[in-house]
C-alpha cells in the first residue's frame, strides 16, 4: 500500500476531530420592579395627541437582568429629597430597597445601564456602590459639562455632578453608538430620541429577546396603537425605534414600556410590585 504523506496524515487527523459547538449565548432572568407610583399623571404627556382629560397612575420602575454571574439594572430610579417633595410619589421605596424581594442588596448590583439622563432614571445610580455605569457617550457629553455641571435642563444639576464624580472614579463606561453588545447577551440600541441619545436594551432570555424600552415607549398604548411618545426630540424617529423594537423582540409581549402599570397585570408573577418577564 502506498504510504500517505505527512500532509495527508495531518488532514486525516483534523477530520477526526469533531467541530466545536458555538458558545451558548448568555441568558438572563428579567424582572420589572416597581418602587413608586405617581398618581394622576396626564396621559397627554406620554402619548402624543392623547385626550388632555385622561389621567393614569404611572408606575415608577427599574428592571433587573440577572444571569452570567451579573446583576444588571436598567435605570436606577430616584431617591433625593427634592424629587420626593416635588412629585410626592405614593408607596415610595428606595430603589435599592425595592430589590430586596429578589434577594438583591445594593452591593450585589454589578452594572447599571442608564437609558437616559432624566432624574427618575438616573438619580438612584449612587445607591449602588459597586456598579459599573453604562451610558451613551453622546448622551453624557451633551448633558454633562467637563466640570460636572448640567449643560441642559433635561438633567438635574445634582445628577450631573454625581455622574461626573462616578466617571472621575473610573466607574462610568461611555458607549459609542448603536447596536453595541456591552455585556454578553445584552445589547443597547439608540434612536428612540426621548433625549439626545437615549438608549434601550435587548437582552437574551429563555423566551427569546426581551426589549426594555424605558421611556422610548412610555406605555403599551404607544407600541400597540403606533403613537409616538409625547416627550421626544423626533416623533418620526421614535416611531421607527418602536418598530425596530418589535423586530428585535422574540415576541411583541416581551417589549417592556417605561411607565405602564399594566406591566404588572400582564406579568402578575411573583407579585407585590415585582414582575418576571417571560
Amino acid at each position: 500500500m502506498r504510504a500517505f504523506g505527512s500532509a495527508a496524515l495531518g488532514l486525516l487527523a483534523l477530520a477526526a476531530v469533531p467541530p466545536s459547538a458555538p458558545a451558548p449565548q448568555a441568558t438572563y432572568a428579567v424582572h420589572a420592579v416597581r418602587y413608586a407610583t405617581i398618581a394622576g399623571f396626564p396621559v397627554r404627556g406620554l402619548v402624543a395627541g392623547a385626550d388632555s382629560a385622561r389621567r393614569l397612575d404611572i408606575a415608577m420602575m427599574v428592571w433587573v437582568l440577572r444571569g452570567d454571574g451579573r446583576v444588571v439594572l436598567v435605570d436606577a430610579g430616584f431617591y433625593r429629597e427634592k424629587f420626593l417633595t416635588d412629585w410626592k410619589p405614593a408607596a415610595f421605596v428606595r430603589p435599592s430597597e425595592a430589590l430586596a424581594p429578589l434577594g438583591i442588596g445594593p452591593d450585589d448590583v454589578t452594572d447599571i445601564i442608564v437609558t437616559h439622563v432624566h432624574w427618575d432614571h438616573l438619580d438612584g445610580v449612587d445607591l449602588f456602590p459597586r456598579a459599573r455605569v453604562w451610558i451613551q457617550r453622546e448622551e453624557y457629553e451633551y448633558y454633562v459639562g467637563q466640570d460636572g455641571s448640567a449643560r441642559r435642563p433635561a438633567i438635574d444639576s445634582l445628577d450631573a455632578a454625581m455622574l461626573a464624580r462616578l466617571r472621575a472614579a473610573g466607574r462610568v463606561e461611555l458607549v459609542d453608538g448603536d447596536a453595541r453588545e456591552i455585556l454578553p447577551g445584552i445589547t443597547v440600541y439608540t434612536g428612540g430620541r426621548h433625549t439626545f441619545a437615549s438608549q434601550y436594551v435587548g437582552v437574551g432570555t429563555r423566551a427569546g429577546t426581551a426589549v426594555i424600552a424605558s421611556d422610548n415607549a412610555y406605555l403599551y398604548e404607544n407600541l400597540e396603537r403606533g403613537r409616538p411618545i409625547a416627550q421626544t426630540l423626533d416623533s418620526t424617529a421614535n416611531l421607527a425605534a418602536q418598530a425596530r423594537m418589535k423586530r428585535l423582540a422574540g415576541d411583541p409581549r416581551l417589549i417592556v414600556p417605561g411607565h405602564d402599570p399594566a406591566v404588572f397585570v400582564r406579568f402578575p408573577k411573583p407579585g407585590n410590585g415585582v414582575a418576571i418577564i417571560e
